[in-house]
């Protein structure tokens, strides 16, 4: 028998976890509302009229911190190495096609990155002359603190630095012990204003995802699969300058190579991928392509060149055109909120689609009540567990019948790709729906993704 957990039930499950799953805490509520039947709740009630600048301002100062990181790598490379030497990782970092990708997206693996950066200055690495005990250790614990499995490139950097340390007592005593304790008492004190009780978030964070490795209900691949594909594709055009690199770096940067190796095989052993796992790794790469365009002599031009132009058309290509209609749609959303008079109030929408394909009120920022098909992992280990997405994309129209029994239950608009439309298209016609919009998303559709996404609107009979 097919088991569709309740929402409420869900939600107690996740806020037990420390694991706030917002969209569900108050989806159902919203879908009554659209009824009229249900106030919206009070979390849509102090939302405003949108503004531009509530959208933008997370991703500039992304972009900003970034930014600063490029800069430290380059100051790192300048003051261990040389001028010359720092120049030419500067310049693989800045043409990474995946850095263009990652670097404004408001991703904890974003954050992550900048943080493994900045860390890395002040590491205390052979020669280094910004080496500071405090301050990278402070780092580590802040990128722990905000991603758990921040710690697994450190392991072998923090393992190299305490095997080299004279002075082990005090490296404990002094600053690990101290820091540690200090950054998990701030970060245990936030959560229990945030949760209302003690809640350890770091420790459920490692028991959801690593030990009883839940991620694995929103896919699994290979165990080769960074080495094989991921890897590769972050680095793209970069690859043969890496390996060549890595034959020429001096021996004190082997501890970055191994840091690398080390997060790519314990990685690896994780069933759930992505590419933006790894991207952390990524800024340690290009230290040692840098060292290869440095000892370049005949060939350099044409090196640049090439990784110039290799990784300007993916840059462009996946940072303005591909999947970029989920971003479209939402500014088409923002609109409704305009609308003036009592329409924008019963306004309501619900996004037919794969869960999480869209932002959500992060783009909004208004009353208006919204809705998607949930997905949220099977925390209570129930046999046969399917989720309320899978269970629509069995049989839409059926579902669809059976939701929407009643007409005042219907949402204002619809958002659908466009491989669904075929088959919901008597339930269309039936409740009066009619296309409004059309947005393009990608060349590559893919299963339950199309091509496009369609904006349907209810008209009055």
């Amino acid at each position: 028998m097919l088991k569709l957990v309740p929402t409420n039930q869900r939600v107690v499950e996740w806020k037990r976890l420390g694991l706030e799953f917002s969209s569900a805490v108050d989806h159902r509520v919203r879908r009554q509302s659209a009824s009229g039947k249900e106030s919206p709740s009070c979390t849509t009630k102090r939302l405003q009229t949108p503004r531009t600048g509530e959208i933008w301002a997370p991703r500039l100062a992304q972009a900003l911190l970034s930014a600063l990181a490029d800069v430290k790598i380059y100051s790192f490379l300048r003051r261990l190495q040389n001028a010359e030497t720092a120049k030419w990782v500067y310049f693989c970092q800045l043409c990474s096609w995946f850095t263009w990708y990652c670097c404004t997206r408001t991703l904890t693996n974003t954050m992550e990155t900048v943080l493994t950066i900045f860390t890395l200055y002040y590491y205390p690495i052979q020669g280094s002359k910004t080496k500071s005990n405090c301050k990278y250790l402070t780092l580590v614990a802040l990128a722990f603190v905000i991603r758990p499995t921040a710690v697994i490139l450190w392991i072998p950097l923090l393992v190299c630095h305490f095997l080299h340390e004279l002075k082990k007592l005090d490296l404990l005593l002094q600053y690990c012990v101290p820091i540690g304790l200090v950054t998990l008492g701030i970060s245990a004190m936030i959560d229990r204003v945030y949760f209302g009780k003690w809640t350890l978030v770091q420790l459920n964070f490692l028991r959801f995802n690593v030990l009883q490795d839940v991620a694995t209900f929103y896919g699994s691949h290979p165990w080769h699969w960074y080495l094989t594909q991921g890897f590769p594709v972050i680095m793209g055009t970069h690859l043969p300058f890496f390996i060549h690199g890595c034959l020429l770096a001096p021996k004190k940067y082997w501890i970055l190579l191994g840091a690398v190796a080390w997060t790519l095989l314990i990685y690896s052993l994780f069933s759930h991928k992505e590419f933006r796992f790894i991207y952390p790794v990524l800024p340690l790469c290009m230290v040692f392509c840098g060292f290869s365009l440095k000892h370049l002599k005949t060939w350099k031009k044409a090196a640049v060149s090439f990784l110039v132009f290799s990784n300007l058309i993916p840059a462009l290509y996946t940072g303005l055109i591909h999947q970029r209609g989920t971003l479209d749609v939402m500014t088409h959303i923002q609109q409704l909120c305009r609308t003036k008079g009592s329409t924008a109030a019963t306004t309501s929408v619900f996004f037919l689609m794969p869960c999480h394909s869209t932002p959500f009120y992060s783009h909004v920022h208004c009353q208006l009540q919204m809705s998607f098909l949930e997905c949220p992992p099977d925390l209570a280990e129930n046999d046969n567990y399917i989720d309320e997405a899978d269970i629509f994309y069995m049989s839409p129209l059926a579902w669809l019948r059976a939701e929407f029994y009643n007409e005042t239950l219907l949402p204002t608009h619809l958002v659908i790709f466009n491989v669904l439309e075929q088959e919901i298209t008597p339930f269309l016609v039936s409740s009066n729906y009619m296309k409004a919009e059309t947005f393009f998303h990608t060349h590559l559709p893919d299963g339950r993704t199309g091509s496009h996404i369609y904006v349907y609107e209810r008209k009055p009979k």
